[in-house]
């Protein structure tokens, strides 16, 4: 086990530092350091750690700590199976993040409330989040962050009991997570625990129980030896469950012991699970007071955690009956029998009512009681054949559940491939060769007219906007930033090379936009400006065009590009005009369009590009065009050099 020495590092020596630590931003960074370790190792030392870190965030008024203090509070209170709490936690931490974190931090965060969401069976806010990491790992791969995503993606698939595909899952966040180069941080070995309970389940429910122990130990064993112990308890519950079906009660006994000596998991359902399996042991070795003490001991906790645990009130009613029977107190049995079907019927468990009503058949068979065993059997066959019915919707259900993700999961692949090819095919259309060749030609009229600086100076800014042109096409994100210097670069060699100073720009960002973390699909504006060039001013000696970037929402930007040309009426007459017939048009604004349409898809949002015609108020006469595009947007930061939270 690859452990780094930050892991090794005992926190005692933090302790003690922090006992000696009177200045208070120095307390604050220990206290980070020390719930760092103990959010995996004593989650209500962290808690009380956490109080003072709180305190110390709002006197120092330092925010950067408060991405780390909802983090922590996050994970210790889904730790601590309090998941509202780790909800709301999470996204107080998420708003931090997505505001001022990077990357990693954001991803971490989503995956994280993803994982509540699942506790919560939430399933679909989780595949939501899940989504939304993965999109930004396309950006900045992280491959610790990937396995993450993958395991609980595992889970999703196991919730919907497509075991093929979480068994996948599973053995590949495993994979990816074994195969990373350098030391494992606590919180790959928090998934790795997770991968293997995970593949524990999925044994489980194909009957591969010997499989199925040996990963329920695995995430056992991996927890006692890096000290984390707050599922622990349910981890040797699992282990005990799967040794009961391999018939080896002995260690069977010897987990379900360890899992009620586990003080540090505060579970109090699976302490109560331990108290009836231990019961049940008991039973089967005929230590009859001792399994009633038990039962009696689970039941008491059940009632208190949750007063309708009918499932298991009505498990511990069943072993009862079979104890009565064994001791020979028949009239007991049935009773603790009808309480066991009673509460199974509040339920509809209709497995556990069949296996009932086959228990009480085969008790008035031994009496000789054959009637009403015959009348028991009846019943038993009724809800057997009901619980086959039952169980074959169930799997018509699954079928039907995982042809539908398949199909979502497709057709979102094929629109994402569809996106990417449209983009490929607006930048083939990107440079109108009207474009390329009147920047050539002003090129080469600076050479001939001896002007070497000028024809340098272009030459290099026209090399400089090809190779950014190839280089993009590459990518399906670029910043803002990225794109606004690309239409300056491309604006300027139309000003220079074309219109000869006469063509005049502006591009205004809004202040609240940061263009240099704000993603937007690649170079999705220069075809509106190209159509404002040649629609609008093309037939004029001079003109101006103004492109404005405003916030519309959270997902969205408003990109206005205005220019006062012709119009579009005027525009079109023009065209049909044209000695060759050619109604010419942009390529790109209708390629970019469908690409635009299809991402707003794809975030499941309502796309527009939206032209208007400007007249003058008074004469009416046109005085240019606007066009507003909607455009989607994706925040994007380099990561931080220092490490942060994972």
């Amino acid at each position: 086990m690859r452990i780094s020495t930050a892991i090794k590092t005992s926190a005692s020596q933090w302790e003690r530092q922090l006992k000696e630590q009177k200045d208070p931003r120095q307390r604050l960074v220990l206290l980070d350091r020390l719930i760092d370790h103990f959010q995996f190792t004593n989650a209500r030392r962290a808690k009380v750690l956490m109080e003072e870190m709180g305190q110390l965030i709002e006197e120092l008024d330092m925010p950067d700590f408060s991405i780390h203090y909802y983090l922590y509070q996050g994970f210790v209170e889904n730790q601590l199976y309090r998941f509202n709490e780790a909800e709301e936690y999470f996204e107080q931490a998420r708003d931090f993040i997505e505001e001022r974190g990077d990357i990693t931090e954001q991803a971490s965060v989503y995956i994280q409330l993803a994982g509540v969401h699942i506790n919560q069976n939430n399933m679909d806010k989780a595949s939501a989040l899940l989504d939304k990491a993965t999109k930004l790992l396309k950006l900045f791969p992280d491959a610790q962050l990937q396995a993450r995503i993958i395991c609980r993606e595992g889970y999703l698939h196991l919730h919907y009991s497509n075991f093929s595909k979480a068994i996948e899952s599973f053995l590949e966040a495993d994979k990816q997570l074994q195969s990373i180069a350098g030391p494992l941080e606590y919180m790959d070995y928090y998934f790795l625990t997770l991968i293997y309970s995970g593949l524990g389940k999925v044994f489980e429910h194909n009957n591969d129980w010997k499989k199925s122990v040996r990963a329920y130990r695995k995430a056992a064993e991996m927890c006692e030896n890096l000290g984390m112990r707050t599922r622990l308890s349910w981890h040797y519950l699992n282990v005990g469950s799967g040794y009961i079906a391999l018939n080896d009660n002995e260690n069977a006994e010897i987990n379900f012991k360890k899992a009620l000596e586990e003080r540090d998991d505060s579970s109090i359902l699976a302490r109560a699970s331990a108290y009836a399996n231990l019961g049940y042991i008991s039973f089967l070795n005929r230590q009859f007071d001792e399994a009633l003490q038990l039962f009696n001991r689970a039941e008491r906790i059940y009632k208190k955690v949750k007063a309708d645990d009918y499932y298991n009130f009505s498990n511990l009613e069943r072993w009862r009956a079979l104890v009565c029977l064994e001791t020979g107190e028949n009239d007991k049995a049935m009773q603790h029998f009808v309480e066991a079907y009673n509460f199974a019927k509040k339920i509809e468990d209709l497995k556990q009512i069949s296996g009932i009503l086959k228990e009480i058949a085969s008790y008035h068979a031994e009496i000789n009681d054959f009637k009403s065993a015959y009348e028991y059997q009846m019943l038993y066959d009724q809800y057997a054949e009901k619980y086959a019915h039952e169980l074959n919707i169930r799997k018509v259900m699954e079928l039907e559940v995982k042809y539908d993700a398949e199909t979502k999961k497709k057709e979102a692949e094929l629109l994402r491939l569809q996106a990417t090819r449209l983009q490929l095919k607006a930048l083939r259309a990107q440079m109108n060769p009207h474009f390329l060749y009147n920047a050539l030609n002003g090129i080469q009229n600076y050479i001939t007219s001896n002007e070497v600086k000028n024809a340098s100076k272009y030459l290099a800014k026209f090399a400089n906007l090809m190779r950014k042109s190839l280089e993009y096409s590459e990518l399906e994100i670029i910043s803002l930033e990225e794109e606004i210097e690309f239409l300056e670069d491309y604006l300027t060699i139309n000003a220079k090379l074309r219109f000869e100073d006469k063509l005049f720009f502006e591009i205004i960002v809004d202040d609240d936009i940061e263009e240099d973390i704000l993603g937007v699909p690649t170079m999705i504006i220069q075809p509106y400006v190209e159509n404002a060039i040649e629609h609008g001013l093309r037939s004029r000696k001079k003109g101006k065009i103004t492109v404005r970037f405003t916030p519309l929402d959270d997902n969205n930007l408003l990109c206005v590009v205005e220019d006062d040309g012709i119009g579009r009426e005027a525009a079109s007459k023009l065209n049909q005009k044209k000695v060759e017939g050619v109604n010419f048009r942009s390529m790109g604004t209708t390629i970019t369009e469908k690409r635009l349409e299809i991402l707003h898809q794809i975030k499941g949002g309502v796309h527009y590009v939206n032209t208007i015609d400007l007249k003058n108020a008074r004469s009416g006469k046109p005085i240019g065009t606007r066009v507003e595009i909607k455009i989607p947007i994706v925040d994007i930061q380099l990561p931080a050099n220092s490490a942060g939270y994972r």
